[in-house]
């Protein structure tokens, strides 16, 4: 890396904060120097918060001698476009070509033909009769990567990828991934729930299954948006009569132990974000009856449909011991995976179920969930199970982050009920208003902290937690429980909404992709009276001892609007308030600034609506 002294290559602010002041006194301490360019910044907000206490850290980093070798073992980086890919070792199977073995750069890509699906090809990336699968199109390829690298890191190499599109088709072929060819003519854009053509793809989905079963191998079809945590081929085999074992939404716990859930017992739907078939002809009879129930109206949802067959009839139990169940035909034999270890978004983001219960999850499918595919990227994130490119752990700004201090009555006084909520996230979301103001006057990167939530979030009337369920109170909810993910990292026009403020995940610093460098240098910031010497809003610090950053300022009222039109745009809902119409209730970035604010749900058709 080239040295310079002309700036601080990382920057850690902190800050005690006493009730009723904005800031306090600050240290400062550099340790390296780098040819960072953080650019100056003039204050342009009042910032009035009253915030107990407020820890901030500004970071930067170059990766010009960022080394893959730092980071700890089965970590690498992966990027949509170009990125490093370290792939962990894998048990070569005699003419098998690796995952991640990038074709020679002075070679030609083969026709399109050659990527057709055939049992030849399956062939070649079958191990021990099984194949793994997943599917999607090129506004999913950082997530097909991230789901190769996961299972490659786990030593499972018997893998394909169905590419939708011939753009993805391409990117993963020059990357080394397995890939063949769906002929799907799908777009390359994110298509969204429940839209035509996202029903389009489920059909897709069925119509591979039916393709596949036929070849005589058993298949693991998986949905882009889940990552394998722990090889679950063992588990499968511990069910060798099973025809097919399918995930579920199942949301309280049916066993304590790594058990199939109790079949009676599961009410919730089947998702088949995570199912494993075999090639029985009970398995087969159903894939192609699924298809051509799907094909025959494109309205019916594909999960809807596979529900629909396998309860048409449903029980008895095939025997005492294995929880399989006869199903669909009175033939089939149907396992459901415990939702507990093969988690979906609410018994892992949510209730931790498998952590309560002292188990080793599999697998997390990213459901139960908003702010569209950008609020399932952040959760994965947030979990540390999502792979991104070095750059992603650089900005050109640098970083800041904070750590509020909650009052303990906020947290654990009185019921939890709608009310108590609200004054738990209102009183964080005060100190993150404040902690963005600071970051659009930085030009820095926010990295949010760890959000405390009272109530779950739904879309259907409930009590608070789900009856049943392991759901602790309160506990860490997933960021777009109270914000809108999407909107956040959505591109507004600058000259209604001001520049765009950056953010990462509350586990940032804690990825062990994060490099050495970042956490092991900062600076420490003073706060001073406006108009003193060198007190002005800057990133710029060169070898000063002392960044000195003004408790308030009202310089650019304009830009102070800008701001708030944004960051009103932030906050999204709670849901859902019981034996109410409508039932939900607008979160307000600005709540503090409205006396007469309360937690109520819109009363009126004319009062429906966000609160901007």
């Amino acid at each position: 890396m080239e040295v310079s002294s002309s700036r601080p290559l990382f920057v850690t602010i902190y800050a005690t904060i006493l009730v009723g002041v904005i800031f306090s006194s600050f240290y400062i301490h550099s340790i390296t120097w780098s040819k960072v360019s953080h650019g100056n910044v003039s204050c342009d907000y009042e910032l009035s918060e009253s915030l107990p206490f407020l820890f901030l850290i500004c970071m930067s980093y170059s990766n010009a001698d960022f080394s893959p070798l730092d980071l700890k073992p089965n970590s690498s980086h992966l990027a949509a476009e170009g990125a490093f890919l370290a792939p962990s070792p894998q048990p070569q199977r005699k003419g098998l070509k690796p995952v991640w073995e990038v074709p020679p750069t002075s070679s030609k890509m083969p026709p399109l033909k050659a990527f057709r699906l055939t049992k030849e090809l399956v062939q070649r990336r079958v191990k021990d009769n099984i194949i793994i699968v997943t599917f999607g199109n090129y506004a999913f390829m950082d997530f097909i990567l991230s789901w190769v690298k996961r299972l490659t890191d786990l030593g499972l190499d018997n893998l394909l990828v169905g590419a939708m599109d011939t753009k993805l088709l391409e990117a993963l072929y020059w990357k080394g991934v397995p890939v063949f060819d769906m002929g799907s003519h799908m777009s390359t854009i994110d298509v969204g729930w429940g839209s035509p053509t996202f029903h389009k793809m489920g059909r897709e989905k069925v119509i591979l299954i039916d393709a596949i079963l036929p070849f005589g191998y058993e298949l693991l079809m998986c949905d882009t948006d889940m990552v394998w945590l722990k090889n679950p081929l063992p588990y499968l085999a511990r069910f060798p009569e099973a025809d097919v074992l399918t995930s579920t939404d199942q949301v309280v716990p049916t066993v304590i132990d790594d058990r199939l859930d109790i079949w009676q017992q599961v009410g919730a739907a089947y998702n088949i974000g995570i199912f494993h078939w075999r090639p029985t002809d009970s398995a087969k009879k159903l894939a192609k009856e699924w298809k051509d129930m799907l094909l025959a109206d494109d309205k019916i949802w594909d999960q809807n449909g596979f529900n629909e067959l396998v309860h048409r009839q449903l029980g008895p139990s095939f025997d005492e011991d294995s929880g399989l169940v006869y199903a669909y035909d009175g033939n089939l034999k149907l396992g459901l995976l415990p939702a507990s270890i093969f988690c979906s978004g609410h018994t892992y983001f949510v209730q931790a179920m498998y952590q309560q219960l002292r188990l080793e999850p599999y697998a997390v499918h990213t459901t139960f969930q908003y702010a569209g595919t950008e609020g399932k990227r952040h959760r994965l994130r947030e979990a540390m199970v999502f792979y991104d490119p070095p750059e992603y752990y650089d900005s050109p700004g640098g970083f800041l982050t904070f750590k509020p201090s909650i009052p303990k009555s906020l947290l654990l006084d009185g019921a939890h009920n709608i009310e108590s909520h609200f004054s738990l996230v209102n009183y964080q979301i005060k100190q993150i208003r404040t902690a963005l103001a600071i970051a659009t006057l930085l030009n820095r990167t926010l990295v949010m902290p760890p959000l405390w939530c009272r109530l779950d979030r739904l879309w259907f009337p409930h009590p608070g937690v789900l009856p049943g369920s392991m759901t602790r109170q309160p506990f860490i909810c997933p960021l777009d429980h109270v914000f809108e993910v999407n909107v956040m990292l959505k591109a507004l026009p600058k000259e209604e909404f001001g520049p765009g403020i950056s953010m990462r995940e509350y586990s940032f610093f804690d990825n062990p992709l994060m490099p050495r460098q970042v956490k092991e240098s900062w600076l420490d910031v003073q706060l001073c009276q406006e108009g003193s010497q060198n007190c002005n809003v800057s990133n710029s610090t060169g070898r000063l001892e002392v960044l000195k950053f003004p408790k308030r300022s009202t310089e650019d009222k304009t830009r102070e609007e800008k701001f708030k039109n944004r960051v009103k745009r932030y906050v999204g809902i709670w849901c859902c308030v019981e034996n109410h119409t409508p039932g939900h209730i607008y979160y307000d970035m600005y709540w503090d600034e409205k006396p007469s604010w309360k937690p109520l749900p819109p009363q009126t058709s004319e009062d429906d609506h966000p609160p901007w």
